[in-house]
């Protein structure tokens, strides 16, 4: 079994932010400690789904650059369409 060791880190806020902390903490009976630990994991996880999809940008890119496989904007366009209207289409087949 694995232990997790929590070690403290030290955030240095200005006067107006740690006051909008307290109010919030306040009224939803939570301490400014949970708040932050809320908000810190919420950016991470949000941050990570967005390297994620930056990372699967580069991947296409590079794909294409190596395969010149593509879809025209026409065929993207006339397949999303069909999604719109409730039809089930495949998506277009790739091409050089």
């Amino acid at each position: 079994m694995t232990t997790t060791v929590a070690r403290p880190m030290s955030v240095k806020l200005d006067q107006d932010t740690r006051g909008r902390m307290d109010r919030l903490a306040q009224s939803r009976r939570r301490t400014t400690h949970w708040l932050m630990r809320e908000a810190i994991q919420q950016y991470i996880e949000r941050e990570e789904k967005l390297e994620a999809y930056r990372q699967d940008g580069i991947a296409a890119w590079n794909t294409y650059q190596a395969t010149g496989l593509h879809v025209t904007e026409e065929e993207a366009d006339a397949w999303l369409a069909k999604l719109e209207a409730g039809q089930d289409a495949e998506p277009p087949a790739c091409h050089v």
